[in-house]
């Protein structure tokens, strides 16, 4: 039957944030995020979600159960982790239009999920008029020790869709990975487009 795809906001965004956590635990917990998930953490990261207005959840289902999710918000409602990262870049982050995770369990993947996700938070965007999209991706070490070796990055997919590196907008973001008991900084790269 394939992945039934929608855009929630308001009322169905917040009764579909319990399942977002869900999954950003499970699939962040692969390479390249190797994220410790915390479900303590994750309602306080997702409460940026729940206070936005112009806030978007693409959901993935599989019949009636949320398999995949993509979020995006204004940068701005993000401006105090980010603001950093974009210093010196001159853009105005109130025209940027932030696309953050997207989450979709293994065995739903190569459906167009991904293209989906991004196709409906980019016309999310459109409709509030922002100018880009922004998101970030964890860098890791190539000789990392987890690092699969079959592991393909996303690049291509992104370029193929108009995103490039903005060169020196780096974030630095703290989790405690699978394999660690503190949590370290990593940088995440962010790419841009415009909408």
């Amino acid at each position: 039957m394939g992945l039934r795809i929608a855009a929630l906001s308001g009322a169905d965004l917040e009764a579909a944030l319990a399942d977002v956590a869900r999954l950003r635990i499970e699939v962040f917990r692969a390479w390249p995020y190797l994220y410790d998930g915390d479900p303590e953490y994750e309602q306080a990261y997702l409460q940026n979600y729940r206070n936005s207005d112009r806030a978007v959840v693409v959901a993935a289902y599989d019949g009636d159960r949320l398999v995949g999710a993509s979020t995006g918000a204004p940068l701005m409602d993000h401006a105090a982790d980010f603001a950093a990262a974009f210093s010196g870049s001159g853009l105005d982050l109130a025209e940027i239009f932030y696309c953050a995770e997207s989450v979709l369990l293994p065995e739903f993947r190569g459906q167009g999920g991904g293209h989906a996700f991004f196709d409906l938070r980019e016309a999310h965007a459109r409709r509030f008029g922002f100018r880009m999209s922004a998101f970030c991706a964890v860098q890791r070490p190539d000789d990392h020790p987890l690092r699969p070796t079959d592991y393909a990055p996303l690049d291509a997919f992104w370029r193929k869709r108009g995103y490039r590196p903005l060169e020196a907008a780096v974030a630095q973001f703290a989790w405690k990975d699978v394999d660690q008991s503190l949590e370290t900084e990593k940088p995440l790269q962010f790419w841009l487009r415009e909408l």
